[in-house]
């Protein structure tokens, strides 16, 4: 007799008798760095002797598709196809991960082998992302075990350019959106609020990078001859700077402060736990919002790296330029068009018309947000309480950013993202790992939320 349990207990047992680490140990040996021109062939082998055989071995159709944008790396679209009459679940992943950083990793690490230290289990991309598609495919095939049918269909779409900002999958999604229609996205990036509480979140933070840029003179002058004399570029923008927020990163730009963190949303957000990293700055942000609604509700500004002169060898010489790379990361209702014009319009009103603003070359994600009392979010957290005996963290968006918006306005789907890490994962810099405690219940979670689908068959929403 096929039961709920008994896929549950398939998915303990894949994790427990080392076939989960086994098989994540493969998946993080392949170099997949997206950012490294050199690694490129990574990202097709990521997806052509890792990906496609396990998506076959389990029923599916599998394809890799040359990326609409040349910058951007391949795309595999997989299916299976069960029934007409069936739910269709769309799910995803990204198989890059950014730099190895390999000379920054504690000793006895290295970014692509799996190392096991107590709790937790170290490589480049066990946090992001291949450990959470992973987790996901392995609890299909779990169901697929236990019932020898999911009881849907599901889609499948592993990009290759995540962290360069998913260059041509919007234009992907546009050219197939016939073949990738489904009723929802259940997918799985980012962490969870707490380690040991399940977190659901249905959108993401936009984000857009651009740099400030202020260039007087070619080359650099004495700066006992022309001090005083030579306008300083740092001085002037730190100035510029400083007028876009105030002391406490409390942001100057009327265009830049939403409006939409709703009494809705409020409630949604109140007592979230927000950290599980450093301990947070309570003097810093907007002051009338509690740390919760500055990370989920709010924007934030922030400068990401600065140079004027050659601050690893200075010298007694004011510079011709200084730059500063800064980045807005902005909720739902804040325009992306308008982001930079309101910005420039701020500076010339602030007497910074000498300030350039150049846009960063990478793609950036859109903001995106789903409601809570949604029927899919709705049952999704039912679910997983069910299994973990825990009420989830419900998030309107995640504080990070991720290319939500290619499946929520291109698909249409709504969006339920499951995440299988933690907030101190180390995620893009060097010892990144995940925990075993969150993997485990990650998969026991994913196999009971797979086997409630396949249980409600066509009685659906």
């Amino acid at each position: 007799m096929t039961t709920r349990e008994g896929t549950i207990q398939r998915a303990e047992a894949y994790f427990d008798n080392g076939f989960f680490l086994k098989d994540l140990s493969r998946l993080v040996a392949v170099e997949t760095e997206s950012q490294n021109p050199d690694q490129r062939e990574e990202l097709y082998r990521y997806l052509l002797e890792e990906m496609t055989p396990l998506l076959v071995a389990m029923g599916f159709t599998a394809e890799v598709f040359e990326n609409p944008d040349p910058s951007g790396g391949p795309i595999l679209v997989g299916e299976r196809i069960e029934g007409p009459e069936l739910h269709t679940i769309l799910t995803y992943g990204h198989g890059d991960v950014v730099r190895s950083q390999t000379g920054q990793w504690r000793e006895g690490l290295h970014p692509f082998k799996v190392i096991v230290e107590g709790e937790k289990i170290y490589g480049r991309g066990t946090a992001d992302n291949k450990c959470q598609h992973l987790i996901n495919f392995s609890a299909l095939s779990c169901l697929l075990e236990e019932r020898g049918s999911l009881g849907f269909n599901v889609k499948v779409v592993i990009e290759t350019s995540e962290e360069t900002g998913s260059a041509g999958l919007a234009e992907f999604f546009q050219e197939h959106k016939e073949c990738l229609k489904a009723h929802v996205l259940i997918a799985s990036d980012g962490p969870r609020l707490q380690p040991d509480t399940p977190t659901l979140f249905m959108g993401s933070r936009g984000a857009i990078n651009f740099d400030l840029v202020v260039n007087l003179r070619d080359g650099a002058n004495h700066s006992g001859n022309w001090g005083g004399l030579l306008a300083d570029p740092a001085i002037i923008l730190a100035h510029a700077l400083a007028c876009i927020t105030d002391a406490r990163g409390q942001i100057q730009i009327p265009d830049w402060r939403p409006t939409s963190l709703t009494p809705e949303i409020r409630k949604a957000i109140k007592g979230l736990p927000v950290g599980g990293g450093p301990e947070i700055d309570q003097n810093w942000g907007e002051e009338d919002l509690d740390p919760a609604e500055r990370a989920f509700g709010w924007n934030s500004f922030s400068v990401l790296a600065m140079k004027s002169g050659v601050p690893e060898a200075p010298v007694n010489a004011i510079a011709g330029s200084a730059s500063a790379h800064c980045q807005l990361r902005f909720v739902v209702g804040t325009e992306v068009e308008e982001i930079l014009p309101a910005l420039r319009n701020h500076l010339d009103a602030n007497g910074f018309s000498n300030v350039e603003i150049k846009p960063a070359d990478d793609v950036f994600f859109k903001a995106t947000r789903l409601d809570p009392d949604h029927s899919w979010v709705k049952f999704a957290k039912e679910s997983i309480a069910k299994t973990s005996g825990k009420t989830p963290h419900l998030l309107p968006n995640l504080a990070g950013s991720l290319p939500n918006d290619t499946f929520s306005e291109i698909l249409g789907l709504p969006t339920v993202w499951v995440p299988h890490s933690y907030g101190g994962c180390s995620q893009h810099a060097p010892d990144e790992h995940i925990l075993k405690s969150i993997s485990r219940d990650g998969l026991r979670n994913m196999a009971g939320l797979f086997w409630d689908i396949a249980e409600k068959g066509t009685d659906f929403f």
